[in-house]
């Protein structure tokens, strides 16, 4: 079985989950579903974003959003109360979750960060999320999801 952060974060709360490793790079979201046997839907991206409140220092967000639907931009940065909001870069990725791109997932996080879910996060009875290694994902229920994030703010960001 493969270790990761995320399996770890994921054992130690008792929460139930299966890994998949891709046999190959992964190109796509639709082709990591289908070597999933997941619908698109199923596939949860997390996606960090950076803003500022004023003159303060940077902020990070994360937004989980189910396959490969866009987030409405004015929705987050209205969720967030302020008026401008960027994708955070690789390097600030990895500082703010230790993870890489195609391998970010909202635990066993480097810095504790706000969690936001989309509505969709949670429809699919299976989903499948980074674990925090390129190339393997976590599988599990969209209930042991929502109850492994806990206090998680669950918002409409279509």
């Amino acid at each position: 079985m493969i270790e990761t952060p995320v399996t770890r974060a994921l054992d130690a709360q008792h929460i139930p989950y299966r890994v998949f490793q891709h046999p190959g790079e992964v190109a796509s979201l639709e082709q990591a579903a289908q070597e999933r046997g997941q619908l698109p839907e199923q596939v949860i991206r997390s996606i960090v974003f950076r803003f500022k409140r004023g003159e303060s220092q940077d902020e990070y967000v994360m937004a989980l959003m189910a396959g490969a639907t866009q987030i409405n931009w004015s929705a987050l940065r209205k969720i967030l109360g302020v008026s401008r909001v960027t994708m955070a870069n690789q390097k600030e990725l990895r500082a703010v979750t230790g993870y890489e791109i195609g391998a970010v997932a909202p635990f066993g996080l480097q810095k504790a960060i706000r969690v936001l879910a989309d509505e969709s996060v949670f429809v699919p009875e299976e989903i499948s999320l980074g674990s925090g290694v390129r190339g393997v994902t976590v599988i599990l229920t969209g209930a042991d999801l929502k109850r492994a994030l806990g206090e998680v703010e669950i918002v409409n960001l279509k």
